[in-house]
Protein backbone atom coordinates (compact mmCIF):
# COMPACT_ATOMS: atom_id res chain seq x y z
CA UNK A 1 0.00 0.00 0.00
CA UNK A 2 2.86 2.56 0.97
CA UNK A 3 4.75 1.20 -1.64
CA UNK A 4 1.76 2.63 -4.92
CA UNK A 5 1.32 5.79 -2.34
CA UNK A 6 4.79 6.52 -3.27
CA UNK A 7 4.66 5.87 -7.33
CA UNK A 8 1.29 7.96 -7.06
CA UNK A 9 3.32 10.70 -5.94
CA UNK A 10 6.56 10.46 -8.27
CA UNK A 11 3.65 10.22 -11.12
CA UNK A 12 2.17 13.56 -9.94
CA UNK A 13 5.48 15.19 -9.41
CA UNK A 14 6.27 13.94 -13.65
CA UNK A 15 3.06 15.56 -14.69
CA UNK A 16 3.54 18.50 -12.96
CA UNK A 17 7.62 18.93 -14.11
CA UNK A 18 6.11 18.33 -17.61
CA UNK A 19 3.35 20.79 -17.31
CA UNK A 20 6.12 23.19 -15.88
CA UNK A 21 8.17 22.93 -19.14
CA UNK A 22 5.60 23.19 -21.70
CA UNK A 23 4.46 26.32 -20.14
CA UNK A 24 7.75 27.61 -20.25
CA UNK A 25 8.52 26.79 -23.56
CA UNK A 26 5.46 25.55 -25.63
CA UNK A 27 3.88 28.95 -26.25
CA UNK A 28 6.64 30.02 -28.65
CA UNK A 29 5.98 26.99 -30.67
CA UNK A 30 1.83 27.20 -30.79
CA UNK A 31 1.18 31.04 -29.81
CA UNK A 32 1.02 33.44 -32.98
CA UNK A 33 4.09 34.80 -33.98
CA UNK A 34 3.40 38.46 -32.64
CA UNK A 35 7.01 39.35 -32.28
CA UNK A 36 7.64 39.09 -36.74
CA UNK A 37 9.88 41.61 -37.71
CA UNK A 38 8.63 42.76 -41.52
CA UNK A 39 11.36 44.13 -43.63
CA UNK A 40 10.45 47.56 -45.82
CA UNK A 41 10.20 46.79 -49.51
CA UNK A 42 12.78 47.67 -51.79
CA UNK A 43 12.27 50.46 -53.52
CA UNK A 44 14.60 51.24 -56.69
CA UNK A 45 16.55 54.28 -56.45
CA UNK A 46 15.55 57.63 -58.38
CA UNK A 47 16.93 57.54 -62.26
CA UNK A 48 18.78 60.79 -62.93
CA UNK A 49 17.36 63.47 -64.49
CA UNK A 50 18.42 62.78 -68.40
CA UNK A 51 16.87 59.62 -71.26
CA UNK A 52 19.10 57.03 -72.46
CA UNK A 53 21.15 57.56 -75.66
CA UNK A 54 22.63 54.30 -76.76
CA UNK A 55 24.32 52.67 -73.54
CA UNK A 56 24.85 56.07 -72.02
CA UNK A 57 23.19 58.50 -69.78
CA UNK A 58 21.96 61.84 -71.49
CA UNK A 59 22.54 63.93 -68.04
CA UNK A 60 21.26 67.82 -67.56
CA UNK A 61 24.18 69.88 -68.43
CA UNK A 62 24.70 73.37 -67.62
CA UNK A 63 27.76 76.24 -67.98
CA UNK A 64 28.58 74.84 -64.71
CA UNK A 65 28.76 71.44 -65.45
CA UNK A 66 29.25 70.68 -69.17
CA UNK A 67 32.72 70.56 -68.89
CA UNK A 68 32.38 68.10 -66.16
CA UNK A 69 30.22 66.06 -68.46
CA UNK A 70 32.13 66.31 -72.13
CA UNK A 71 35.36 65.19 -70.23
CA UNK A 72 33.18 61.58 -68.92
CA UNK A 73 32.24 61.36 -72.51
CA UNK A 74 34.28 58.04 -73.84
CA UNK A 75 36.19 58.92 -77.17
CA UNK A 76 37.09 56.42 -80.01
CA UNK A 77 41.03 55.82 -79.89
CA UNK A 78 41.11 54.77 -83.60
CA UNK A 79 39.09 56.47 -86.41
CA UNK A 80 39.43 59.16 -89.56
CA UNK A 81 37.20 62.25 -90.76
CA UNK A 82 37.61 65.29 -92.58
CA UNK A 83 37.55 68.59 -91.53
CA UNK A 84 36.66 71.70 -92.83
CA UNK A 85 38.07 75.18 -91.78
CA UNK A 86 36.12 78.31 -93.06
CA UNK A 87 38.06 81.63 -92.40
CA UNK A 88 34.93 84.14 -93.45
CA UNK A 89 34.94 88.19 -94.07
CA UNK A 90 32.62 90.27 -96.05
CA UNK A 91 28.99 91.28 -95.51
CA UNK A 92 26.65 87.54 -95.39
CA UNK A 93 30.07 85.85 -95.23
CA UNK A 94 30.69 86.23 -98.95
CA UNK A 95 34.02 85.60 -98.63
CA UNK A 96 36.01 82.31 -97.36
CA UNK A 97 39.40 81.00 -97.29
CA UNK A 98 38.82 77.45 -96.67
CA UNK A 99 41.44 74.44 -95.58
CA UNK A 100 40.37 70.41 -96.35
CA UNK A 101 42.02 68.48 -93.57
CA UNK A 102 41.91 64.80 -93.68
CA UNK A 103 42.85 63.64 -89.97
CA UNK A 104 43.38 59.98 -89.06
CA UNK A 105 43.86 59.01 -85.24
CA UNK A 106 45.14 55.63 -84.04
CA UNK A 107 46.44 54.32 -80.30
CA UNK A 108 47.31 57.93 -79.57
CA UNK A 109 48.68 58.86 -83.22
CA UNK A 110 47.45 61.50 -85.33
CA UNK A 111 47.92 62.19 -88.78
CA UNK A 112 46.84 65.37 -90.24
CA UNK A 113 47.03 66.63 -94.08
CA UNK A 114 45.81 69.54 -94.67
CA UNK A 115 45.74 71.68 -97.85
CA UNK A 116 45.52 75.74 -97.35
CA UNK A 117 43.96 77.68 -99.46
CA UNK A 118 46.30 79.18 -101.89
CA UNK A 119 47.18 75.08 -102.03
CA UNK A 120 50.06 74.61 -99.66
CA UNK A 121 50.09 71.46 -98.06
CA UNK A 122 51.46 70.52 -94.88
CA UNK A 123 51.20 67.42 -93.36
CA UNK A 124 51.90 66.36 -89.63
CA UNK A 125 52.21 63.52 -87.14
CA UNK A 126 51.98 63.51 -83.11
CA UNK A 127 52.97 60.83 -81.42
CA UNK A 128 54.74 59.46 -78.37
CA UNK A 129 55.02 63.01 -77.18
CA UNK A 130 56.82 64.04 -80.27
CA UNK A 131 55.55 66.26 -83.69
CA UNK A 132 57.17 65.68 -87.24
CA UNK A 133 56.05 68.29 -89.64
CA UNK A 134 56.62 68.75 -93.46
CA UNK A 135 55.16 70.37 -96.30
CA UNK A 136 54.40 69.04 -100.41
CA UNK A 137 56.44 66.86 -101.42
CA UNK A 138 59.91 68.11 -99.34
CA UNK A 139 62.01 65.58 -97.81
CA UNK A 140 63.13 68.03 -95.48
CA UNK A 141 60.97 67.39 -91.75
CA UNK A 142 61.08 69.69 -88.64
CA UNK A 143 60.38 67.74 -85.20
CA UNK A 144 60.54 68.46 -81.88
CA UNK A 145 58.56 67.98 -78.29
CA UNK A 146 54.19 67.78 -78.51
CA UNK A 147 52.41 69.34 -75.86
CA UNK A 148 49.41 67.37 -74.58
CA UNK A 149 47.13 69.46 -76.88
CA UNK A 150 48.87 68.54 -80.00
CA UNK A 151 50.65 71.29 -80.63
CA UNK A 152 50.63 70.42 -84.81
CA UNK A 153 47.27 71.14 -85.26
CA UNK A 154 47.54 74.41 -83.05
CA UNK A 155 49.38 75.35 -86.63
CA UNK A 156 45.92 73.69 -88.58
CA UNK A 157 43.77 75.63 -86.62
CA UNK A 158 41.92 72.67 -85.54
CA UNK A 159 40.13 72.80 -82.31
CA UNK A 160 39.24 69.61 -80.55
CA UNK A 161 37.01 68.83 -77.33
CA UNK A 162 40.24 70.05 -75.38
CA UNK A 163 39.47 73.22 -76.40
CA UNK A 164 36.11 73.28 -74.93
CA UNK A 165 37.45 72.04 -71.11
CA UNK A 166 40.49 74.56 -71.43
CA UNK A 167 37.63 77.17 -71.50
CA UNK A 168 37.66 79.68 -68.41
CA UNK A 169 34.65 78.13 -66.74
CA UNK A 170 33.49 81.92 -65.97
CA UNK A 171 33.03 82.61 -69.59
CA UNK A 172 30.58 79.93 -70.62
CA UNK A 173 27.16 81.29 -70.62
CA UNK A 174 24.96 78.76 -72.30
CA UNK A 175 25.23 75.20 -72.82
CA UNK A 176 22.60 72.73 -73.53
CA UNK A 177 21.57 69.69 -76.37
CA UNK A 178 21.23 70.89 -79.41
CA UNK A 179 20.87 68.35 -82.53
CA UNK A 180 22.88 69.31 -85.58
CA UNK A 181 22.75 67.96 -88.83
CA UNK A 182 21.09 64.65 -87.61
CA UNK A 183 23.64 64.03 -84.68
CA UNK A 184 23.20 64.70 -80.54
CA UNK A 185 25.16 67.28 -79.76
CA UNK A 186 26.57 69.13 -76.25
CA UNK A 187 26.61 73.14 -77.22
CA UNK A 188 28.67 75.62 -75.51
CA UNK A 189 29.08 79.11 -76.01
CA UNK A 190 31.25 81.49 -74.69
CA UNK A 191 30.12 85.25 -73.27
CA UNK A 192 31.97 88.10 -75.43
CA UNK A 193 35.57 89.12 -74.86
CA UNK A 194 36.93 92.35 -74.83
CA UNK A 195 38.17 92.03 -78.58
CA UNK A 196 34.06 91.47 -79.06
CA UNK A 197 34.96 87.48 -80.00
CA UNK A 198 32.26 85.11 -78.93
CA UNK A 199 32.65 81.35 -79.61
CA UNK A 200 30.20 78.50 -79.90
CA UNK A 201 31.21 74.84 -79.89
CA UNK A 202 29.44 71.90 -80.53
CA UNK A 203 30.68 68.15 -79.06
CA UNK A 204 28.92 64.92 -80.46
CA UNK A 205 27.59 63.56 -76.95
CA UNK A 206 28.14 59.84 -79.12
CA UNK A 207 31.74 60.08 -79.71
CA UNK A 208 33.04 62.18 -77.82
CA UNK A 209 34.62 64.42 -80.43
CA UNK A 210 34.09 67.83 -81.37
CA UNK A 211 31.77 68.48 -84.69
CA UNK A 212 31.61 71.94 -85.37
CA UNK A 213 33.03 75.28 -83.68
CA UNK A 214 32.25 78.98 -84.53
CA UNK A 215 33.92 82.34 -83.81
CA UNK A 216 31.78 85.66 -84.12
CA UNK A 217 33.21 89.11 -84.21
CA UNK A 218 30.72 91.96 -83.48
CA UNK A 219 27.92 89.44 -84.26
CA UNK A 220 29.67 88.32 -87.46
CA UNK A 221 31.46 84.92 -87.60
CA UNK A 222 34.25 84.72 -88.99
CA UNK A 223 36.18 81.62 -88.43
CA UNK A 224 34.48 78.27 -88.89
CA UNK A 225 35.26 74.63 -88.03
CA UNK A 226 33.13 71.51 -89.44
CA UNK A 227 33.97 67.69 -89.41
CA UNK A 228 32.88 64.99 -91.47
CA UNK A 229 31.51 61.80 -90.84
CA UNK A 230 33.70 59.38 -88.34
CA UNK A 231 35.31 56.22 -90.31
CA UNK A 232 35.77 53.70 -87.32
CA UNK A 233 38.57 52.16 -87.12
CA UNK A 234 40.44 53.81 -89.56
CA UNK A 235 41.62 51.99 -92.46
CA UNK A 236 44.45 49.61 -91.61
CA UNK A 237 46.53 51.19 -95.33
CA UNK A 238 46.73 54.74 -93.10
CA UNK A 239 49.98 55.96 -93.30
CA UNK A 240 52.27 57.44 -90.36
CA UNK A 241 55.11 57.31 -92.32
CA UNK A 242 57.39 59.83 -92.61
CA UNK A 243 58.61 61.11 -96.37
CA UNK A 244 61.90 59.64 -96.39
CA UNK A 245 59.63 56.28 -95.35
CA UNK A 246 60.56 55.88 -92.11
CA UNK A 247 57.40 54.24 -90.25
CA UNK A 248 56.15 55.83 -87.32
CA UNK A 249 53.33 53.24 -86.23
CA UNK A 250 51.60 50.88 -88.38
CA UNK A 251 47.82 50.15 -87.71
CA UNK A 252 47.00 46.74 -86.51
CA UNK A 253 43.84 46.34 -87.22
Amino acid sequence: MERRKRNLIVALIAVIITVAILSSFGLSVFAPDTAKIVLPTAVPSATPSGEENGDLLRVEVTPQTVQNVISTLRRPESYGRTVTIQDIWGEGETEQGTTQAQVWVDGGWIRTDAVWPGGTVRHSIVGEDRFWLWYGDSQQVLTGPADGTSADLEGQRIPTYETVLALDPGRIIAAEYQELDGLGCIYVETAEDDAGHVERYWVDDDSGLLVRAERLTDGQVVYRMTAGALERPVPSDSSFTLPDGTVLHTVTR
